[in-house]
């Protein structure tokens, strides 16, 4: 189930509520010229970048033709409608996003999103042809209580079936055919507390299997899950070797358009 040659490494990388418009497209520009240099001959390495909602326009016109993708931080489930301050699955593909997180411990936190909600963004996400990028990860204390897996578990099963649904039929129908999923410990988001490899592949090894039981063997095999938590080029290395392992979800590291081409260089490289 676990060949990590049937699937492209992701190197993505979350702004949150960091940086204005000249700051991106200095980003941008770097970044763009950075590539050629890191991934020539490496197309396994699939490149996004999650900006902050006012700065989407901005990287959308600089990343323009090139094999970058972009996608929106979060989303509301509704098509559209009376939600101020929201932004629909429609308007992130109206700016060129391919892809959109769901469920990022900062949401779940600091604006008590639940795991159904999760579920429901993630199936609006697929009505609206972007790819959802959805977040789990347990907090020091469910770590500490031995509880990892059952908080995976249920987050995972919420985000494919919201409030029970089927996942190849919830919400009206829709198949969540083609996602990812970003395993991030919170006690290590932001902290410069990082997983070991070992405890990073123990819980990607649980998602693909519980993926299996869920949706079967082969979506398991062929569902991209990355790894979120004090990503730096200096671990790099270390975090990308397990099978598991398909990528990166970095937050601060990706504000720097060098380390994030160092990251992207080690990832492309290491066998």
């Amino acid at each position: 189930m676990s060949d990590p040659t049937a699937r492209p490494r992701v190197i993505a990388g979350n702004w949150k509520m960091h940086h204005l418009r000249q700051d991106a497209e200095r980003f941008c520009a770097r970044l763009k010229a950075g590539l050629g240099e890191k991934t020539a001959g490496e197309g396994r390495v699939e490149v996004l970048l999650f900006p902050s909602f006012t700065l989407l326009p901005t990287v959308a016109r600089q990343l323009a033709g090139s094999a970058v993708g972009w996608g929106g931080q979060d989303l509301h489930p509704a098509e559209q409608g009376a939600h101020t301050g929201d932004v629909s699955g429609a308007q992130l593909a109206d700016v060129g996003c391919s892809w959109v997180l769901c469920g990022h411990s900062e949401r779940r936190q600091d604006h008590r999103e639940g795991d159904d909600l999760v579920g429901h963004k993630a199936l609006a996400a697929r009505r609206s042809g972007l790819k959802p990028m959805i977040c789990l990860g347990e907090t020091a204390a469910e770590r500490e209580a031995g509880q990892t897996f059952a908080v995976l578990e249920r987050q995972l099963r919420a985000a494919l079936r919201p409030g029970g649904e089927s996942a190849e039929g919830g919400d009206g129908g829709e198949s969540l055919d083609a996602f990812a999923l970003a395993y991030e410990p919170v006690w290590a988001i932001g902290t410069g507390a990082t997983a070991t490899p070992e405890l990073a592949q123990e819980a990607h090894a649980f998602l693909r299997r519980l993926l299996g039981d869920l949706l079967g063997e082969a979506r398991a095999g062929g569902t991209a899950i990355l790894y979120g938590g004090s990503v730096k080029p200096g671990n790099a290395a270390e975090l990308i070797a397990p099978a598991d392992i398909d990528g990166f979800l970095i937050g601060g590291a990706s504000l720097d358009p060098d380390s994030f081409l160092d990251i992207i260089g080690v990832c492309g490289t290491a066998a």
